[in-house]
This record gives C-alpha cells, sequence and structure tokens, in this order.
C-alpha cells in the first residue's frame, strides 16, 4: 500500500510558482538505489533523475541532478560551474547543507538555492522524475519547468 500523499517543500515551491507536477509515493524506510526505485515502480529508469551535492575548491556547494544510471564527470561539472575541481560532499554532511536525508535530497527546496547544472539529456524528455523531498516520495514534472524554478542551466556533465 502507497504512504499517504504528505506535501513536502519541494511541492509547495511548485505549487507556488505554478508549475504542473506529478507525485507518486511508494513503501520504503530507508535509502535504496534510484535504479532499484524505478524497477520497483515499473518507471523507466532514464527518465529518473537523481540529484548530488558538490562542494568546489573554493568552498562553494553545486548542485548537480544526472540520470539515475549515470555517473557524474568531475572534470566536465567543474568547468559547468567555474570551479577549476569539486568533490562530492560527504553522506553525512547531506541533511546539514540541503535540509534533505540521502534517497531524499531533490534540487527544490534546499536550505539555500545553489548553483544548479541538470544534465542536457533531460532536456530530451517531456517530464522526468526527482526525488519529492522524501523518501518514498517522488515528483514528475518538465525538465524545463524543473530549471526555471531553480535558476539551473543545462550542461553535458555524465561519464561519456
Amino acid at each position: 500500500m502507497a504512504k499517504k500523499n504528505v506535501k513536502t517543500n519541494a511541492m509547495r515551491i511548485l505549487e507556488k510558482n505554478n508549475i504542473n507536477f506529478k507525485i507518486s509515493t511508494y513503501e520504503c524506510d530507508e535509502f535504496i538505489d534510484g535504479v532499484s526505485i524505478a524497477k520497483l515502480n515499473g518507471q523507466d529508469p532514464k527518465i529518473s533523475y537523481k540529484t548530488l551535492v558538490t562542494v568546489g575548491k573554493s568552498k562553494e556547494h553545486y548542485v548537480f541532478v544526472i540520470p539515475i544510471e549515470k555517473e557524474l564527470d568531475m572534470k566536465k561539472a567543474s568547468k559547468a560551474v567555474g570551479e577549476k575541481s569539486i568533490e562530492m560532499i560527504p553522506v553525512k554532511d547531506i541533511n546539514k547543507i540541503t535540509g534533505y536525508i540521502r534517497g531524499g535530497c531533490t534540487p527544490l527546496g534546499m536550505k539555500k538555492l545553489f548553483v544548479t547544472v541538470i544534465d542536457i539529456s533531460a532536456k530530451e524528455f517531456d517530464e522526468i522524475i526527482i526525488s519529492g523531498g522524501r523518501i518514498g516520495s517522488q515528483i514528475f514534472l518538465s525538465p524545463l519547468d524543473l530549471a526555471k524554478v531553480i535558476n539551473a542551466e543545462f550542461e553535458d556533465i555524465i561519464k561519456d
């Protein structure tokens, strides 16, 4: 049985900005990788995107939204945000930096609006799936609408 739909900050932000979106919930009590979630829900993993948080040499944080099946190319990502180099933040710091937990991290409604880059592949789809802001919750929306709300750019940032 699916969890009761609980409105998250991410959903409130979309509503406030008059963005069309759908939500989906599923039973899950702890982090499970995105590919397993897509399979569990009978979804195409190609339209499912994960949110990664990094830190640059400048100590600034950057957010990258990439397909769940892919890996972030650190060189491409660094170049996209104008940093000499970046690295992933430690998992233990996700909540402190974003306000979200692993598996529930979404680019919408973080503690601060970080510079965000969405992989260019998202533009191939009318709709993508991102985390809804908590484990067990997903948001389906246009990648162009997502970019508009979080002031994101589209770049090639995944490993070939």
